[in-house]
């Protein structure tokens, strides 16, 4: 059965209402990355504080931001960070809404020149405008600590290969060549999954079924091929995110 882009039947877009719901509920809109037999640490899914929900991204390669940097300090000492490490605010460390957790990072405050380097094994800060929470001493060190603030620019340097990595330890694991798909619908019924596929073959596009099981029930996930580079499949996703599907994310295998 083939379905004009332009227009749909009324069948076949309830469908794509429902397949929407059930990704709204059971997967993050927009992105969440997905490795195929590999589980992803707890610290790279997707969580949410204070009702808004955070996309942890796969690598920090070629990673820059500007915006107001943090201190945090006493209140925290000896607590657990988000990576399962006890603060130290006397570290060389930060807390990050998204990088990956290690990540190494040049921080400059923009007000007096001033640099230091620390390692990412936090989450936060979640005040707005804020881009990351420094240790006591990673602030001192950029002459912050008696404002509180500073606006900085930050630079990802690398990823350290183990949690008490430094500079010379550092490398980036490469997320933007593999097999790439855009899963755009689950669903039981396995008629509804093919109808839904066919509406994206008949697009052009390479489509697949891949069954899933969970919670006791079997699933047909329906799958755009979109090539062996990520930053192609980013393109990809967000035309289909453009045509209505809203819980359409890229997915790795």
């Amino acid at each position: 059965m083939k379905f004009p882009s332009s227009r749909l039947p009324a069948v076949l877009v309830l469908l794509f209402f429902c397949a929407g719901l059930f990704l709204w509920g059971c997967a993050p809109r927009y992105p969440q990355y997905e490795t195929q037999g590999k589980k992803i640490p707890a610290t790279q899914r997707p969580y949410k504080i204070n009702g808004k929900t955070y996309y942890p991204i796969p690598s920090s390669r070629g990673f820059r931001e500007t915006g107001m940097a943090s201190w945090y300090g006493g209140q925290f000492h000896g607590r657990k960070t988000a990576c399962g490490e006890t603060y130290n605010m006397y570290g060389g460390t930060a807390a990050h809404k998204t990088l990956p957790m290690h990540t190494m990072v040049l921080v400059r405050n923009l007000e007096n020149g001033r640099e230091t380097v620390v390692r990412i094994n936090d989450r936060g800060p979640f005040l707005r405008g804020r881009v990351i929470d420094l240790s006591y001493a990673a602030a001192e060190e950029i002459g912050m600590v008696r404002n509180g603030t500073a606006r900085a620019e930050i630079i990802a340097l690398g990823e350290a290969a183990g949690s008490a990595g430094g500079a010379d330890s550092l490398r980036f694991q490469d997320f933007d060549t593999g097999i790439f798909y855009i899963q755009v619908g689950s669903f039981v019924n396995k008629d509804n999954a093919t109808r839904l596929a066919g509406y994206f073959i008949d697009l052009g596009m390479k489509c697949a079924i891949m069954p899933h099981a969970a919670d006791g029930r079997n699933y047909h996930r329906v799958q755009v091929y979109a090539g062996t580079s990520l930053n192609a499949a980013r393109l990809l996703e967000q035309q289909i995110l453009g045509r209505g599907f809203p819980g359409s994310f890229v997915v790795a295998r």
